[in-house]
């Protein structure tokens, strides 16, 4: 639970944070480097699109696409050797009405999976950290709360 509540938190303040590149790599390293990366991909991805939460928003997605991209993207924002060619995030996301939960489902998903591959949990939070700054090019929908505030 107490996993849950940091993810939360580093992805609800992610507006607060500039987007800038890794100074190191010592994440890519404590993944395992691509490879290891990959390997939690390749248990993120089914997950995703078989968890009620978030299948809907991956219905009509290449399984092996969608793998090979987030491993380019996870790789390089963890500060390894490899570039993320697929479209801005914002882009991709701009027609789905993905809310805070739907996206807070998300990170309780790839915590599943990187747990499942062994990443140890101070890595985790260091892809989280670095991936958080998305969180605002991802969720478009606003809630009546959130629209209240």
């Amino acid at each position: 639970m107490a996993r849950a509540v940091l993810a939360c938190l580093l992805l609800t303040c992610a507006g607060a944070f500039a987007q800038t590149p890794p100074a190191n790599d010592s994440v890519y390293q404590a993944w395992g480097g691509k490879a290891g990366i990959r390997a939690v991909m390749d248990d993120f991805v089914p997950r995703l699109l078989t968890d009620p939460r978030t299948a809907p928003f991956f219905k009509n997605t290449n399984r092996e696409n969608l793998a090979t991209q987030l491993t380019d993207q996870l790789c390089q924002e963890a500060g390894g050797p490899c570039a993320y060619q697929g479209p801005p995030m914002k882009l991709v996301h701009q027609d789905l009405d993905i809310g805070r939960r739907d996206f807070n489902a998300l990170v309780e998903i790839l915590q599943q999976a990187m747990d499942a591959k062994g990443i140890p949990f101070s890595a985790q939070n260091g892809m989280l950290a670095r991936l958080a700054p998305m969180h605002r090019e991802i969720v478009t929908t606003v809630t009546e709360t959130q629209q209240r505030r």
